[in-house]
């Protein structure tokens, strides 16, 4: 038994969905069902004995206490968080309250429950923080990629909650010695995401005949990871990592944003064509306060310690994606 936080959103429902298709091990879903969730994500799993869903908020400590102890999980995937940087830039107490307190509240009753297992369940236990690489900063053009030891420098109220929360969870490894693992991944996309992230709302945007809006000149940099490539290296990380580590997950796809809105255009006008390219919907829009020019993963500790690497290169990925959400779009 594993315990998911936030399996209602766009990875957290794509890692539940992943982890049945290839584990007998049955899973527990909490999560608060804000705005980015969506239970639609996992409607396969209805009449599935081996799922359980929670509809609760991580910061409510008696029901996480609960379903700790009536489901004794050896394992507590933690995905729930708020993580979309527009909005943490209008509204950050919501991302303090999620981000930060939540997670020492799922710590705090978590740490409880290990220490009342029986040693060898004990020894077994994990705790995986899921983070990001925007905790690192921004780098230039020619910056070294982030690695495992880069300074945090979070630079958006975002990135600030969440590196608030990694080092909470750093710290009950060696406070306490609670079992914790830590993975920071870069940009995930693929079916499901929610629409207010770039891939989905160029995708829709085009479809709709609307803008395609492009932050500034369109030059900033993401390394772009495929979702199920994700779910595939936390699972390693689960199994494999070393307690109390940090591993960096990639996509190995620097790409900049007009690079990943000119290739959606390319597949849409190979795909589902009409009388003007999409690219004439391309529209550059005023730059967002704290932008960060460039975010670059080096990998190389999950892939030499684990033996982890990507399946899905971007061009795979995108054009997966892309024929995912034009098949929802002519389903409607």
């Amino acid at each position: 038994m594993i315990i998911v936080t936030g399996g209602a959103g766009f990875i957290g429902s794509h890692y539940i969905l992943e982890w049945l298709k290839s584990s007998n091990e049955e899973v527990v879903n909490i999560d608060k069902l804000t705005y980015a969730a969506n239970l639609n994500n996992l409607v396969s799993l209805k009449n599935n004995k081996s799922y359980h869903f929670i509809h609760a908020d991580v910061n409510q400590n008696e029901i996480i206490s609960d379903v700790l102890n009536r489901f004794q999980p050896r394992a507590v995937i933690h995905f729930a968080a708020e993580s979309h940087v527009d909005r943490s830039i209008t509204g950050p107490s919501d991302f303090i309250h999620t981000n930060i307190l939540g997670t020492f509240n799922l710590l705090e009753q978590s740490k409880f429950y290990w220490s009342n297992l029986p040693q060898d369940k004990k020894n077994q236990f994990r705790f995986v923080q899921i983070s990001t690489d925007e905790v690192y900063g921004s780098l230039t053009q020619t910056d070294p990629a982030f690695s495992e030891t880069t300074p945090f420098a979070p630079n958006s109220p975002y990135s600030a909650s969440k590196a608030s929360a990694d080092h909470l969870v750093r710290s009950y490894f060696h406070t306490y010695g609670f079992p914790v693992l830590t993975t920071h991944c870069s940009n995930n996309y693929g079916p499901h995401q929610f629409d207010e992230k770039l891939i989905p709302q160029i995708i829709l945007n085009a479809l709709s005949d609307k803008p395609l809006p492009v932050y500034g000149d369109g030059l900033n940099i993401r390394d772009w990871l495929y979702v199920t490539d994700h779910c595939d290296a936390i699972n390693t990380v689960l199994e494999k990592g070393r307690l109390g580590e940090t591993y960096n997950i990639g996509g190995n796809s620097e790409k900049t944003n007009l690079a990943v809105v000119n290739k959606i255009c390319d597949l849409l006008d190979k795909k589902s064509p009409k009388k003007n390219s999409y690219h004439d919907q391309i529209k550059f829009v005023q730059d967002r306060p704290g932008h960060d020019k460039r975010y670059a993963i080096d990998a190389r500790k999950i892939q030499h310690e684990l033996g982890w690497t990507p399946k899905e290169s971007f061009e795979t990925g995108l054009e997966k994606t892309v024929e995912w959400y034009l098949n929802k779009w002519k389903s409607v």
